[in-house]
């Protein structure tokens, strides 16, 4: 059974909406990851809606140029971005979604620092 959540970056300027088949999340390690403190929950695209703030959104790629990084230009927080592993779905930030919802998700390390070896882990 699904369940639906919504959230956004700080300012609330970028609001979104996400429906969670499973609530487990990924904590990946990776150089990046690691210093946002994103959890990973990768959606597919029709069960994400973005509900406001798409003007406030930029993009910040590197190495390959497949993930695209978005985040609010305002107050800086990543919300969601299209990752690497999953281009064709969404990446959602748990820890961006409202009311401490992520505190009812099951948190999962994933080895992000030797992405190669391991992506193939990620469903």
């Amino acid at each position: 059974m699904s369940e639906t959540f919504e959230g956004g970056c700080h300012c609330r300027r970028v609001r979104f909406r996400v429906r969670a088949e499973v609530l487990t999340a990924l904590d990946c390690n990776c150089s990046i990851c690691r210093r946002k403190g994103f959890l990973h929950l990768i959606v597919q695209k029709d069960a994400f809606e973005l509900l406001a703030g798409e003007e406030d959104l930029t993009t910040y790629t590197f190495n390959t140029g497949v993930a695209k990084h978005t985040f609010c230009r305002i107050c800086g927080i990543q919300p969601f971005y299209t990752p690497r592993s999953h281009p064709d779905q969404v990446d959602v930030n748990v820890r961006c979604l409202d009311s401490r919802a992520a505190d009812r998700f099951r948190v999962v390390p994933f080895d992000g620092e030797n992405w190669e070896a391991n992506v193939e882990t990620i469903r």
